[in-house]
């Protein structure tokens, strides 16, 4: 089997030359073992040490985002062949001697997909702020209630990807990667594994490129998880949402009937006849667009499955 160890980077020379000098290169089960940097647009030496290093250097003339530096590592990767690729941040905050324990599943066939869980074993949670903790649980929580399964760590940059998974990743955002390549795989029906892993909870060297603003941060993974919610399961979003509404207006118009029917007048409460009839009308709309977006969704899926089968294709070795 061939492995693709891929780093994506921006301004990491401190870290990526030792990165990438300590990716085992002898890995049970793997007879090929490549690294590939992809320097998103970095103005100090990244690509340069990384070449010097041993890494094959694919290089973006300007910062395009996590999200389109990934999405070039998985094209490198099924273009060049590999059997699975391992992505892990080139801030030095994973041990690239891990390699192999993410690895072995999808080599013995017992996952399609592993990632690094930093919180699934409590003696292994790294040191960070109770607020990005906090913020890493809530978002765990949330996709673990999509998927009704228990997920611990859905938001770390270290993860195994098989080739039938590769294949599979259909993703548009640029700003990172990591949710949404989750939901890929749970609405795909791949077998996910988290792995207990030590890694270190804050960088060594400078900031964080994507969580340099909580807020910004914050906003941009629940408009992620929200826009693949939406594309794969638009009955289940509308659908609750318009029953949701439209049992409001119910209870409104059953409270002004009542009154009605018991006491023969409605005055003073005429406007909630009104909002009650508003919020049926709504809630019918909702559930109306949740149905044809189902239907388009059918399609979308159909579309997906063609695409699978030509990228297998279009990438055969």
């Amino acid at each position: 089997m061939k492995l693709l160890v891929f780093l994506p980077a921006f301004n990491e020379e401190k870290t990526i030359g030792d990165i990438i000098k300590r990716v085992p290169r002898q890995i049970t089960g793997i007879k090929i073992v490549d690294v590939l940097v992809v320097d998103d647009g970095s103005t100090d030496r990244t690509g340069e040490i990384a070449s010097e290093a041993g890494a094959n250097v694919v290089t973006h003339e300007y910062n395009k985002g996590l999200g389109m530096a990934f999405q070039r590592g998985v094209k490198e990767a099924l273009q060049g062949g590999y059997d699975i690729m391992v992505n892990i941040d080139a801030d030095g905050q994973f041990e690239a001697m891990d390699i192999p324990k993410l690895v072995e599943p999808i080599v013995n066939q017992k996952a399609d997909f592993v990632t690094a869980s930093r919180f699934i074993d409590p003696n292994m949670i790294p040191k960070m702020s109770s607020l990005k903790r906090w913020g890493n649980r809530r978002v765990s929580r949330l996709i673990s209630f999509i998927a009704k399964k228990k997920y611990y760590d859905v938001s770390c940059g270290f993860r195994a990807f098989s080739r039938v998974v590769l294949l599979n990743l259909n993703l548009f955002s640029k700003f990172t990667y990591t949710h949404e390549t989750f939901l890929n795989v749970i609405f795909k029906d791949l077998h996910i594994l988290e792995v207990p892993i030590e890694v270190r909870g804050e960088r060594e060297f400078g900031n964080s490129k994507i969580a340099d603003s909580l807020f910004k941060y914050g906003y941009n993974i629940f408009n992620t998880i929200f826009r693949t919610i939406l594309d794969y399961k638009p009955l289940k979003f509308f659908g609750w949402a318009g029953v949701f509404l439209f049992g409001i207006g119910a209870a409104l118009d059953l409270f002004v009937v009542g009154r009605l029917l018991f006491l023969g007048e409605i005055t003073p409460y005429k406007s909630v006849g009104f909002a009650g009839l508003a919020l049926n009308i709504f809630g019918m709309l909702l559930l109306i667009v949740g149905l044809l977006a189902d239907m388009i969704n059918k399609t979308r899926l159909t579309q997906e499955r063609m695409l699978y089968y030509q990228k297998k294709k279009m990438y055969q070795r």
